[in-house]
């Protein structure tokens, strides 16, 4: 049998990037196990712990002399759960030790806490029995350190690392195993233990008296000095405090501000630079696309990680003609890497990969946003060249496909598709045939007219030329996408997916449509049509915006770009049918969203099952998510943003606040501390949906 990827939906997760540890429901780590999925701890692409699994026995059995091995036992689990960033409690029963009666007197309590690059984990055991307990409580460890591409593309784990045994300096009373190789080394270390190098355990003795507790802490670190990415700063943005009258919301903007504080990173080459990671546990690095995606739905939260995003990409924009990295000069990378990043397949990609036809215009599009919340011009001015470089590459991407921006992947190793939907069958006809390359994907026409919009008014407010010819070419663009992109179908006209290589239209009905929406590409009666498009049942009825059509022939309901619901996506279409004032249809995804929220205990995984919500009592989970992903936890802060309608403007003085009539559909809503030109901003919106807003000095607040 082939190589399959392992699934992720049911283990549970402790994250501070670059570091993520992948548990069973336990709270053990065993890569090996049939069935195990993908557990281990990963740190910056690389599986430090493929073994972390905690037992208890009977002193008695271990002090009979010489015999069999004693029955260990692991705890029957009852309670996992998140404790905040980086935090997780795990609570199982010992029933083979304590009183011989049907309730459980002995409890294995479990407190992980993950900070980058180091775990620690205190195991508390509690007894309610009668009498004394003496137990023995064993935690077995190893690693194999194999590189997450390896365990993403379901290749058998590779051969433990042999611990070994020793002190620690300068720790007294504390036994320590250890491994690495050349690139990366791992210590643990347990006080109070008993390290068997040979087995690689670590053993502790523990008498516990009736209703008392005992405590055991062992410490993981790892040190890894030629890592890509380290960790980051403080959060660079404001938490702010939600109410509303759907307790639903603010519980998943709690959950995904937690997630999103677990996310963040940085270079190694400038660590006060932070961005977020795409996701846990195989994008746990800089991608251009998630990181900006993510940046720019945090924008109400403050500018500061939009400006590390910024500088971090502006550092690694291209120079030079690569076909085998894909780089282009002024192109804008997809993902970053330690070293080559090999599933051992057809994938194969260079440590810094360029293969992204969106990273490079959405780069300009968050650098306008953010000027727009108010980031500072001094902050502005030196990130210009990048900005004029990414503009020439839209241009001479543009002018090389013919007028649109399309991409295929020259080397062949690389990523077939190149747009956010980059799955190998990603983009297909409405018949279910595949699209032949080059591509050129409908929302990237979007994007590059929005930047060549947003780039002039940079080039006009900072005195740099150019700005005619980029409003001349968003303007012939937006023609030129007239004439070809649409669609007039059964229920309606809508923008096809893409062109292919042949230039035929790619008429699958899909959500890339939604992303055109606010972009200014559409106009008002086009936008119309899009917001019925994706209103409509096939698109609409499950827990979100499905990615394609119910009736397309290609549609599946686990299909990981052609039928699921991913919530950014989702997102994003829920800002622009509020920009483009149909919030009916708004309404009703984000409702999907929030009724899937609980299901994950409100950390949005990176997608779930397009099933309708009237065909099954919950979303079905995709089993390879990523959980949590950067763009997917972002994704509840952008649509509160577009129920308040916010619309700033800071290096005019001005908010816009548009809204329309009537309530939200989560009734009342209160945002207080949103930043705006930095400072603090409070909307609240009544039950009748009345607006109050409390902005900073200097800013004017318009109704629209």
């Amino acid at each position: 049998m082939p190589p399959r990827q392992p699934l992720l939906h049911d283990l549970v997760v402790t994250l501070a990037a670059p570091t993520v540890v992948l548990a069973a429901p336990d709270g053990d780590l065993d890569a090996a196990a049939p069935g195990a999925g993908v557990q281990g701890v990963f740190h910056a692409d690389v599986r430090v712990v493929s073994l972390l699994r905690v037992t208890v026995a009977p002193v008695p059995a271990l002090a009979a002399g010489p015999g069999p091995e004693p029955a260990w036992e692991r705890p029957v689990p009852v309670l996992a759960a998140a404790d905040g960033p980086g935090r997780t409690r795990f609570v199982g029963l010992a029933r083979g030790l304590g009183d011989d009666v049907a309730d459980p007197t002995v409890r294995v309590e479990r407190a992980r806490r993950v900070t980058p690059g180091r775990l620690e984990e205190t195991v508390t055991v509690r007894s309610s029995a009668t009498g004394a307990v003496r137990l023995a409580l064993r935690v077995e460890v190893a690693g194999d350190l194999v590189p997450v591409e390896h365990a993403k593309a379901g290749l058998p784990p590779g051969p433990a690392a042999r611990p070994a045994g020793g002190q620690p300096p300068a720790t007294p009373g504390t036994a320590a195993l250890r491994w690495g190789d050349d690139a990366v080394q791992v210590l643990v270390s347990a006080p109070g233990a008993v390290a068997d190098g040979a087995r690689g355990t670590l053993t502790w003795l523990l008498d516990v008296a009736p209703d008392t507790a005992a405590d055991v802490r062992l410490v993981l670190a790892v040190t890894d000095p030629g890592a890509a990415v380290v960790p980051a700063s403080t959060p660079p943005w404001r938490r702010p405090e939600v109410t509303a009258d759907d307790r639903r919301l603010p519980a998943l903007l709690a959950q995904s501000l937690d997630d999103l504080v677990s996310l963040r990173m940085a270079t190694a080459s400038a660590p006060r630079d932070t961005f977020l990671a795409a996701g846990a546990p195989w994008f746990l690095t800089l991608f251009g696309r998630d990181s900006l995606w993510a940046a720019r739905m945090l924008l109400p939260l403050g500018t500061d990680l939009a400006l590390g995003t910024l500088r971090t990409l502006a550092a690694y924009q291209g120079v030079r003609t690569d076909p085998a990295a894909e780089e282009e000069p002024g192109k804008i990378l997809h993902e970053l890497r330690r070293g080559v990043f090999d599933t051992g397949g057809a994938l194969r990609l260079p440590p810094v990969y360029y293969g992204t036809v969106d990273a490079t215009p959405l780069w300009v599009c968050l650098l306008h946003d953010a000027w727009r919340w108010g980031l500072p011009a001094a902050d502005v001015e030196p990130l210009l060249p990048a900005l004029v470089a990414a503009l020439d590459r839209v241009g001479a991407a543009a002018a090389a496909g013919g007028g649109f921006l399309s991409y295929v992947d020259h080397s062949g190793s690389g990523l077939a598709n190149q747009g956010w939907k980059d799955s190998g069958d990603a983009v297909r006809f409405d018949d279910g045939a595949l699209a032949t390359p080059p591509v050129a994907l409908a929302e990237v026409q979007g994007y590059a007219y929005e930047a060549a919009v947003s780039g002039a008014a940079l080039l006009d407010a900072f005195g740099l030329p150019g700005s005619a010819r980029w409003r001349e070419f968003a303007a012939d663009l937006a023609v030129r996408f007239r004439e070809r992109y649409w669609v007039d179908g059964a229920d309606g006209r809508y923008p096809a997916l893409a062109l292919d290589g042949g230039g035929r239209v790619v008429d699958a009905v899909a959500s890339n449509m939604g992303h055109l929406l606010g972009t200014g590409i559409l106009d008002a009666g086009e936008a119309a049509d899009v917001a019925a498009r994706l209103g409509a049942p096939d698109m609409a009825d499950g827990f979100g915006l499905r990615t394609m059509s119910a009736r397309a022939g290609g549609f599946g309901v686990m299909r990981y770009h052609c039928g699921t619901v991913w919530p950014h996506d989702t997102a994003v279409a829920v800002a622009g049918l509020v920009r483009t004032g149909h919030r009916d249809v708004a309404a009703g995804l984000l409702g999907g969203v929030l009724d899937a929220a609980p299901a994950f205990g409100d950390r949005l995984p990176e997608l779930w099952s397009g099933d309708a919500r009237d065909a099954v009592p919950g979303p079905v989970a995709y089993p390879a998510a990523c959980r949590p992903q950067a763009w997917a936890a972002a994704a509840p802060v952008a649509m509160t943003t577009a129920l308040l309608g916010l619309e700033p403007d800071a290096p005019a003085g001005r908010l816009v606040v548009r809204r329309g009539d009537g309530p939200l559909p989560v009734g009342a809503l209160a945002v207080h501390g949103l930043t705006m030109a930095g400072g603090r901003l409070d909307v609240e919106v009544d039950r009748a949906g009345e607006v109050r807003v409390a902005a900073p000095a200097g800013i004017e607040v318009v109704r629209a």
